[in-house]
C-alpha cells in the first residue's frame, strides 16, 4: 500500500494545489482516466470544505489529504480539525445553522461525484474518505 500525504494551511488557493496532487496520484495509481475530473473535482470540494471549517472555526491546524493506493482501489482521504455538530445538538444561531446547510451541500455535491464515500464526523474533527477502483496494470492482462 503506497501512501502520499499532504498538509497544506487552510487557505482557498492551496485547494487548487491539492486537486492537482490528487489527480497525478490517482492516474499513476490506475484510475480510469474518464474519472479524473470527478477525481478533481470531489477533492476540491472536501478541501474546500475543509479549509471553510478550520476559518470559521479559527483553527490554524492544516488540512490533512491522504492519497491511498491500495491494490484494487484508490482511496482519498481529507481530514479536518474543525469540531462537529452530533446527533442532539442545536443550531446556536442562524449564522450556524447557514453553515450546516453549507456543509451538507458540499458532502452532497461529493456523493455525487463519488459513488464510495464515507464520512465521519466529531467533536474533534471530521474525516471524508472518497475511493475508487483501479484497472490492473497493462502487464497483467498479457
Amino acid at each position: 500500500m503506497a501512501v502520499v500525504e499532504l498538509r497544506f494551511s487552510a487557505l482557498p488557493e492551496h485547494v487548487r494545489t491539492a486537486r492537482l496532487v490528487a489527480a497525478a496520484v490517482a492516474r499513476r495509481a490506475g484510475v480510469d482516466e474518464a474519472v479524473l475530473d470527478e477525481v478533481r473535482l470531489a477533492v476540491g470540494e472536501a478541501c474546500s470544505r475543509a479549509v471553510g471549517l478550520h476559518q470559521n472555526s479559527g483553527i490554524s491546524a492544516p488540512v490533512k489529504v491522504a492519497l491511498i493506493e491500495e491494490e484494487k482501489q484508490f482511496s482519498i482521504e481529507v481530514g479536518d480539525e474543525a469540531p462537529h455538530a452530533t446527533p442532539g445538538d442545536t443550531p446556536g444561531a442562524a449564522q450556524d445553522a447557514e453553515e450546516i446547510e453549507e456543509d451538507e451541500m458540499g458532502l452532497a455535491v461529493i456523493s455525487g461525484l463519488v459513488d464510495d464515500v464515507e464520512v465521519t464526523t466529531g467533536q474533534d474533527g471530521g474525516l471524508i474518505r472518497m475511493t475508487w477502483p483501479t484497472a490492473p496494470p497493462a502487464a497483467a492482462l498479457l
